[in-house]
Parts: C-alpha cells; structure tokens; sequence
C-alpha cells in the first residue's frame, strides 16, 4: 500500500501533498534528530512570481556562467547575478498579462524547463506551448503551439531544441523560429505518472524516457529510432502495478547510459547499441545524479542511495528521509543534498550517508532538485523563494 500511495502523489495534476495519499495505518513521521556540523549560510534571497503553489511541476532553475534564471507557473521569469542576487531583468510571458492586481490574467501554466541553449531561455507550459526568451534581456523571442502539455526541461543539441510532450510525441524545433524538423510518436499505456523524462543529447542520439518502461534513442538529425531498450516490464494485475514509466532524464556517463523506471529498476546501458549492461532493483521518478564514479538516487520511498556506477552495486543507502517527499539529490562539494516537502534541506556526506546538518526554508516546500552554480547551491521553495546557499 506504502508504493500504490506514492503513485497517486504523482498521479494528482494538482500534487497536494498533504491530502493525496493514504495514511490509515502510519504513524506521524518525525525527522531523525542530528546535531549540525555546519550551519547552512544563505548568501542572498528574491522571490518569483507565486512559484508553482500546490501544483505538480518540473519548472527548474537554469544558470549560465554568472546567472541564475528561475519562473513560475503564472509566467513570470527573472534573472539574477549569482554573485550578489542582483535581479538582472525581470518580464512575464503571459501574452495577456495585465500588471494591474485588479485585473485579472490567465496563468501561463509554465511547467517545463528552464533551458538554457543558443542564447535563448527556453520553457514550455501545460497550456501546450513553447516560449523562447532572449537570454541577455528575457523579451519573447517566439512562442509555439505544440500538440500536448510540455511537462519536462527540453533538450538542446546537434543545432535543435527537443520537446517530450504529455501526448506521447517528441518534437525537434529550430532553435531561432520554433519550427518543427521532426517529429517522434511514443506509445502512451491507459495510465501514467503525471510527469515525463527530459531528453538527452549525446553522439549525435536523443535519449529518452518512455511511459512503457523503455529508453529510446533517436537519430538527432531526423527523428529515426536507433535503438530501444527495455529498463522495466509492466507486471501485476492492476494499472497501478503495472506503471513503469521511465520519467527521468537519462545520464550519460562514458560510454554508458542510466535510467530508472518507477515500479521497475535502474539500468546501465550501451550508448552505442543499446545493450543492457547491468539492471538493480530500484523504483524512482526524481532525478538521479552522477559524480565521477558513483550514482545518487531518491527512490519512491524517499530512500536516498549510493551506487557504483560501473556494476550497480550499493555503497551506502539513507532511509531517515522515507515519506518525506524529498527531491532529487544535487551533489555539492563533500555533500549531497536534497530538500522535503516541509521545507528543510538536508545536507549528507556523500561518502558515507550520514545526515549532517538540516536547515529550514519556506514552509510552502521544495519540489525540484537543488542546483549548483559556481560556489552556490541554488534552491526554489513552492511559493517562488529563489535561495543561493555558500558552500560550506
């Protein structure tokens, strides 16, 4: 009952975290007591827009070399120095937006990005669009109407901007006019997690993610199927038992591929044939991260593990954080950290595990990975508080 719960978390457009799962025979879950060995030391502190609230959302900040971007659901994106936070440019990507309170705009539902790529900011909406802003001044440079809600950051690469959609398509735009060069169609299962994996460009392939369990790799010129593999098979005997999305982003790392499915496992894969070199039995549809030798992941459980990257095998494993709701880890300097749906952000050593300091933010929560820029952490809470964090 504790996995079938955290299916309907993902399922619920909406996310309300509180009130989507069953808890009938769990006890109130208590953080594990630690003693700080370091304080958690904010460097500076903005807000944008109402952030992405109770809803579900991907809507991830970017950062290109000295500057952090961030947005929020109704369609404001700002920019900011990661230095000292200076707001850089500010704009709001409603075509209608009013800047009078009284007056009232429909909210540009951006759920998908940001990606930074050819000197454009580009991010998509459940409203089925693509925006691309200019990168130096965050003017519109083009919008596109695409067949499907855009849930995931697209991808950048071989001279095209790629979109995975709710529909099940995966469309190839130019970068500078939206147009489409290709266009890829998924099978779509009767249910699914409400959530899509990222694509991936590398050696000239589009990586993806798809709801039946398998990883496929496109020809990134046109859009032909190279190779695909299978990182789980649907088993059970309802639809919820048999949801074995793969909503992830694939990693690249040498000459391999690594995707997770929910309800399924994690697999290591050849990047040039599609061989399943090793699979574990790990169910995720948060982020994974990859540092140098070693795999960090947050299971469905809110489990956080270490894994060697080259045979799978687990180094250590974190269950003071399950049913936390915890995001995707980020690793920074000596540590991984990840934050929960209450608003602390834990920090863990990254050799051993081990909680090592926690520090609490806006009550509204954290909903994506933290992100690393220069000598910062970057994190973003439910209500828009954009925070960049010193390096310990």
């Amino acid at each position: 009952m504790r996995k079938l719960a955290f299916a309907v978390v993902a399922l619920c457009g909406s996310l309300v975290l509180a009130g989507c799962s069953s808890n009938d025979d769990e006890e109130e879950l208590k953080l594990p007591e630690i003693v700080n060995q370091f304080e958690t030391k904010v460097a500076w502190q903005h807000s944008v827009g109402d952030g992405v609230e109770h809803y579900f959302s991907r809507l991830t900040p970017a950062v290109y070399k000295d500057v952090v971007y961030s947005a929020s659901r109704d369609g404001h994106v700002a920019a900011f120095a990661v230095a000292d936070g200076k707001r850089l440019w500010e704009t709001d990507v409603r075509e209608n937006a009013s800047f009078w309170p009284w007056q009232d705009s429909t909210s540009a539902k951006l759920s998908g990005g940001i990606l930074q790529a050819y000197g454009k900011l580009f991010i998509g909406s459940e409203h089925g669009s693509i925006v691309a802003l200019d990168r130096d001044t965050g003017a519109v440079v083009w919008r596109k109407s695409v067949p499907g809600e855009a849930l995931s950051m697209p991808a950048a690469g071989d001279g095209l901007i790629y979109v995975n959609l709710g529909s099940g398509k995966l469309l190839a735009l130019h970068p500078d006019s939206g147009e489409e060069r290709w266009s890829y169609e998924q099978e779509m299962p009767a249910l699914t997690l409400r959530g899509l994996s990222s694509p991936t460009v590398a050696s000239g392939g589009v990586l993806v993610g798809e709801e039946t369990g398998r990883l496929s790799v496109l020809i990134s010129a046109s859009g032909y199927q190279a190779w695909s593999a299978d990182v789980a098979v649907a088993k059970g005997a309802s639809e919820f038992e048999r949801l074995v999305d793969v909503d992830t982003k694939p990693l690249v790392s040498g000459n391999n591929v690594y995707a997770i499915a929910y309800n399924g496992n994690l697999a290591a894969i050849e990047l040039r044939g599609g061989n399943v070199i090793w699979k574990r039995e790990y169910s995720s549809y948060r982020e994974m991260s990859i540092d140098l030798q070693t795999i960090y992941l947050v299971d469905s459980n809110g489990v956080i593990y270490a894994l060697d990257k080259d045979s799978g095998i687990e180094r250590w494993s974190q269950s003071g954080l399950r049913g936390w709701y915890v995001t995707g880890p980020a690793v920074f300097g000596k540590y991984l950290v990840v934050g929960d749906q209450e608003g602390n952000l834990h920090w863990l050593d990254k050799e051993t595990g081990q909680l090592v300091s926690r520090a609490e933010f806006d009550s509204s929560g954290f909903y994506v990975e933290p992100i690393v820029a220069d000598d910062k952490l970057i994190v973003v809470t439910r209500d828009g508080e954009v925070s960049a964090i010193a390096q310990p």
